[in-house]
């Protein structure tokens, strides 16, 4: 039964990766920017960026499984 759903273990495993990295860049972005006393406008545009970047892999894992399930790809 493992060896069936290896590939769905892996998915999963990478997606929680990638929410601990992104969880991890945004606790230390805030830490560094709360020490150098930031302006607000300044943390709004890094906020922004980094959820750019988060939503970006949500959009390819969205994509990816139209695709899939449409088999394309």
């Amino acid at each position: 039964m493992l060896a069936e759903h290896l590939e769905l273990i892996e998915a999963i495993g990478l997606n929680l990766f990638f929410l601990f990295i992104f969880g991890f860049i945004g606790l230390s972005i805030y830490d560094v920017m709360n020490r150098n006393d930031v302006p607000r406008m300044g943390k709004v545009v890094v906020y922004f960026v980094l959820f750019l970047g988060c939503a970006g892999f949500i959009a390819k894992g969205i994509i990816q499984f139209i695709w899939e399930s449409q088999g394309v790809g």
